[in-house]
């Protein structure tokens, strides 16, 4: 968006994310300009990681780099379990902001990472395509494994209560490559330390979406480990979704966020089949299969908002 690019000619990432005001101000782009049906807090998911004692930067063309990778147990030990409101006030703080500014009218939506994909950043120390060392880790000392993903899945759990009492209305857990794993993986190494999280929002009565992408072999693991909605991304179809998931969850998705830069006929088809496989029964949150791209334009956005809604109104 042109009105973000301006921000960001003056301001980094993080200098946004740390100003209450300017998240603010970018959280509500997308409203005033796109007329979508909820409000994403501008953040990071990267962002507890500094507090507990591993700063990172996003380096241009590269994205997040973590200057001190963790590999070792020093590293582990070494990782603080941070109160929220010390480490992470600004966060809270704008959502206050955003509530504010929104007055009523269009509901929030916190978010933090998983565990497991906080996990790989800190191995990584950025982003990975093979995750080699983080399972070199996971298989290799399960011992410490357990060590950092229960430090990170605390941290994980306060920081999302927090934002629920700040005001958030509905808060995403994003475990962006969990579907890096195998379903025994994922019920061994990463099922007990994200399962605690879900169980401690669960009291909260917000509602929680549980977002991963690649996740069509874990849809069930997932359900299992919590989470009012399960998001899924667009290799699979959602009416496959909803047969293997069953009732009791509502599901996000779909649409493959490439279409928002095709040809209009394609988009507007891509549009249609995601409802299409969605049904008629109630629980369907229509989202991207994953995030927005900068070359996507943006009149893409308010146009599949508008046909979403036209198609889809009571």
């Amino acid at each position: 968006m042109a009105e973000y690019r301006k921000i960001r000619e003056k301001h980094t990432l993080l200098e946004i994310c740390k100003q209450p005001d300017l998240a603010t101000e970018v959280t509500l782009q997308p409203i005033k300009a796109h007329g979508v049906d909820a409000a994403i807090l501008f953040a990071d998911i990267l962002l507890p990681l500094e507090p507990m004692g591993a700063p990172f930067e996003f380096a241009a063309g590269e994205g997040p780099v973590i200057h001190e990778p963790i590999r070792d147990r020093k590293g582990v030990e070494q990782l603080r379990v941070i109160d929220p409101h010390e480490g992470l006030g600004y966060v809270l703080e704008a959502i206050t902001s955003i509530r504010r500014e929104l007055d009523g009218k269009t509901p929030l939506i916190g978010f933090a990472g998983a565990p497991f994909t906080l996990a790989s950043y800190l191995i990584e120390g950025g982003k990975s395509s093979q995750f080699s060392k983080t399972k070199g880790l996971m298989y290799g000392e399960p011992e410490l494994w357990a060590q950092l993903m229960t430090k990170l899945s605390e941290v994980v759990k306060r920081f999302l209560l927090a934002q629920i009492e700040a005001g958030a209305q509905a808060v995403q857990v994003f475990d962006s490559w969990v579907g890096q794993l195998s379903p025994a993986d994922y019920r061994e190494f990463i099922q007990p330390y994200l399962r605690p999280v879900f169980a401690a929002l669960e009291p909260s009565g917000v509602p929680v979406i549980h977002f991963g992408t690649d996740t069509s072999t874990l849809l069930e693991l997932q359900k299992e480990t919590g989470g009012t909605v399960i998001g899924a991304d667009w290799r699979i179809p959602l009416d496959v979704v909803r047969a293997r998931l069953g009732s009791g969850v509502a599901v996000q998705g779909n649409l493959d966020p490439n279409l928002l830069s095709a040809p209009r006929e394609r988009l507007h088809a891509g549009v249609r089949s995601v409802l299409a496989a969605a049904g008629p029964a109630p629980g369907h949150i229509f989202n991207l299969g994953h995030g927005i791209m900068p070359h996507v334009p943006p009149a893409a956005v308010t146009e599949v908002t508008d046909l979403v809604h036209s198609l889809t109104q009571k």
